[in-house]
């Protein structure tokens, strides 16, 4: 593999390339220059936006046939595909004015496509859309995009769920590379801060032709911040409190660059009470501490743009076994806690040929997991490294034929060093290649790809036969062919068909196979399975979509079809106790879909009406629902844009009403959960000093201070009640 990486890394950076230099005017149709509008090379990751005259450019941008974006809200996207083979070349556009949403590049599907000319559906939001719902956590606000759901215990640990699927089935990447963070746990959460996330995409199905094993079923692919625009200096601070916890979140980043390099650094401390509920009792040590540290370095030209990025979270978190017990403010974590501390180093690389590129993506990842009974002594105490690598070879663009090959895989080790063990220590390797080809002809898209994949698990022998923590070594591997065809099709004018078939997998994780032991999370004892399968998948999906100047609806739906699917279940029996869970496998199937409209009357163009259904059901073999399966959600926001105010620009104001159903379909060992709806609201907007941009958003959430209990809250087994009503107030100041 090291013989690899030289090769890449050492012939084709030698190749000597020309450049070109792109230069232009944005006007509307009125021949008024248009200023902020972004111009977007998404294939290069370079871009910039208009000055006031309308004017623009972009250097260093090298020889060959590349795709140029250009977005402005109210506009219509504009996407040309331009020959650089000049010194410089001129592209002058006109935008039309437009209501519909912009077009967006997707980064997850590989071929950096806008949103619209994408196969396979992507859902994509940008963080700063999440924040001003007024969430507290991240994984809190990606639980409002539908078909996403979180797994919660109090406000402090969420794990995403999409489409009923959790837990090593998610996938997560940030900076480029896969996030690796004993994810297996149902106490251990998603492990990411929001500060220096630019957005997130969410790929609602398999993905493992892209991703291998765990993308089984979805992705979660955050963009971080991206650096400034060329020979400019940004700086701004955030502050955040929220009314329920007595908690505050605060947020500084410092960003620059020149023409060829860039630099970025951002740091946020969070801190929180216990929650409260709707009757006012706060839920006893949910109260959690969050460090986060992120900075990156960048360097570009015509052949090669490298960035490195670090990233350092360290979380203090409560882990809430009383109940509502002792009533406090106080913000830091009682016994029983959990410390995670979590580095993550990325190294980004594209290097440019005549007709072709190169990406690699190297990322190192040092998880220390804590877990704390009654003293500072851990009782489990987990380091797990992680080495990953992924590059990719994007081929000569033949005809209407663009193509990918690539290699991906991870070195990973797992060591205990704590009093008891929940899993053995451990070394995994992962090793996967694919292939992948999307060929437009007229006014169709087609999408093709295979991959193979190979996972190797040898753990050690620990403790005694017959004793908790006794751990039998095993040596496994699981290998698994998969394939994905995709079509899209958009023959009728503001209307987009598509349909896509897909396999995934996942191999056993170690808690799976291995596990004997007691959970301090979760207070039962578990007890793994050396014999299990790869879960294996296949998922169809269907999206229709429609866009005109004032209406917009979607329908998605979905069929997934899992052999061997990994659950875990009580045997009946007790140890200390602590009821016995097994790990055990049947088929299984979910299927459901979302659907929904966004609706801005003419002339009432400020005003937007959204509203979004979602539904999810998933059975056993035998037709018995499996657990934690999300109930059916319905969400209407009736929003009040105004862009040009003179005090206050961008300012908005919105009410949103959440409805989620009874969960009747409830799993062997579940209790099934009524009804209840959340009515929520936001305001905010934009005030401009001078050079300065003032940004406030104020939020209720939970207004009607409605006492009720989420179907996939952990603290439902006890009887309590999710957090009650919130007041949020944040300011953003741009420099």
């Amino acid at each position: 593999m090291k013989l690899i990486f030289s090769i890449l890394f050492i012939g084709f950076t030698a190749m000597a390339l020309g450049q070109s230099k792109l230069s232009g005017t944005i006007t509307d149709e009125k021949n008024n220059p248009i200023s902020g509008a972004n111009i977007v090379l998404p294939e290069l990751h370079k871009e910039t936006i208009s000055d006031e005259n309308g004017k623009f450019s972009i250097s260093s941008i090298p020889n060959g046939n590349h795709k140029v974006v250009v977005t402005f809200i109210g506009f219509a996207t504009q996407i040309k595909t331009v020959n650089f083979s000049q010194k410089e070349t001129v592209l002058n556009i006109v935008l039309n004015e437009s209501e519909e949403h912009m077009d967006e590049v997707i980064v997850s599907t590989a071929f950096n496509k806008m949103q619209s000319q994408n196969v396979m559906k992507v859902e994509h939001q940008s963080v700063k859309a999440l924040q001003q719902k007024g969430a507290t956590t991240l994984i809190e606000g990606l639980a409002t995009i539908p078909g996403v759901s979180q797994v919660s215990t109090g406000t402090s640990i969420g794990k995403p769920v999409i489409r009923g699927l959790s837990g090593n089935r998610v996938l997560v990447y940030t900076q480029g590379v896969r996030l690796e963070n004993q994810q297996f746990g149902e106490e251990h959460g998603l492990g990411l801060n929001d500060a220096g996330v630019e957005s997130v995409e969410v790929i609602k199905g398999p993905a493992s032709l892209l991703y291998g094993s765990d993308a089984l079923g979805g992705v979660l692919y955050f963009n971080p911040e991206k650096f400034a625009l060329p020979n400019t200096i940004k700086a701004n601070f955030n502050q955040k409190f929220f009314s329920n916890t007595h908690g505050s979140s605060t947020n500084f980043g410092f960003n620059t660059a020149s023409e060829k390099w860039k630099f970025l650094t951002r740091v946020k401390y969070d801190t929180h009470s216990d929650y409260k509920t709707a009757d006012s009792n706060r839920v006893t040590n949910t109260r959690f501490n969050e460090t986060d540290f992120k900075t990156a370095i960048g360097y570009s030209d015509s052949k090669i743009s490298s960035t490195i990025r670090y990233n350092f979270n360290r979380l203090n978190l409560g882990i809430p076994e009383e109940g509502i017990a002792e009533q406090t403010t106080d913000k830091s974590p009682e016994f029983p806690k959990q410390g995670v501390k979590n580095h993550l180093i990325s190294w980004n690389n594209i290097i440019y040929l005549n007709q072709s590129k190169v990406e690699a993506n190297l990322g190192y990842i040092a998880n220390n997991r804590s877990e704390f009974e009654d003293s500072t002594i851990p009782i489990l105490n987990m380091k797990l490294n992680t080495f990953n690598y992924d590059v990719k070879y994007f081929l000569p663009r033949k005809g209407s034929f663009e193509s990918i090959i690539g290699v991906q895989g991870m070195n990973q080790t797992n060591r205990n060093f704590g009093q008891e063990l929940l899993i053995p220590d451990a070394d995994v390797n992962d090793i996967g290649v694919f292939g992948t080809v999307i060929n437009e002809w007229r006014k169709n898209t087609f999408q093709a790809g295979l991959r193979f994949d190979t996972r190797q698990i040898q753990t050690s022998t620990h403790g005694e036969e017959g004793e908790e923590g006794y751990f039998q070594a095993i040596d496994k591997s699981f290998s698994s062919f998969n394939a994905s065809l995709g079509f899209k099709n958009n023959s009728i004018e503001d209307l987009i068909f598509r349909i896509n078939v897909a396999s995934g997998f996942r191999a056993p994780n170690l808690a799976e196979l291995t596990s004997n032991g007691v959970h301090e999370g979760s207070n039962r004892y578990e007890i793994g399975n050396s014999e299990l399968k790869n879960e294996q998948n296949i998922q169809t999906d269907i999206n229709v979509e429609f866009a005109a100047s004032h209406f917009e609806f979607f329908v998605n739906g979905f069929y997934n079809h899992i052999n061997n699917y990994i659950f875990i279940q009580p045997n009946g029996t007790v140890i200390d106790d602590n009821d016995v869970y097994n790990y055990v496998q049947d088929n299984a199937q979910l299927y459901g879909g979302e659907a929904g409209i966004h609706f801005h009357p003419h002339p009432f163009d400020w005003l937007h009406i959204t509203s979004s259904f979602e539904s999810v059901t998933g059975k056993k073999s035998n037709s018995d629902y499996l657990p934690l399966i999300p109930a059916n959600k319905w969400n209407s926001t009736l929003k009040a844009q105004f862009k040009d105010k003179k005090t206050i620009k961008d300012s908005f104001v919105s009410f949103n009403v959440e409805h989620f159903f009874a969960q009747n379909n409830i799993g062997l060992f579940e209790t099934k959960t009524n009804d209840y709806t959340l009515l929520n609201c936001a305001l905010g907007g934009k005030i401009a000093l001078s050079k300065v941009a003032l940004d406030f958003n104020f939020n209720i959430n939970n207004m009607l201070n409605r006492n009720y209990v989420s179907h996939l809250s952990r603290l439902k087994s006890d009887g309590i009640p999710n957090i009650g009503r919130n007041v949020i107030f944040g300011i953003n100041l741009s420099i």
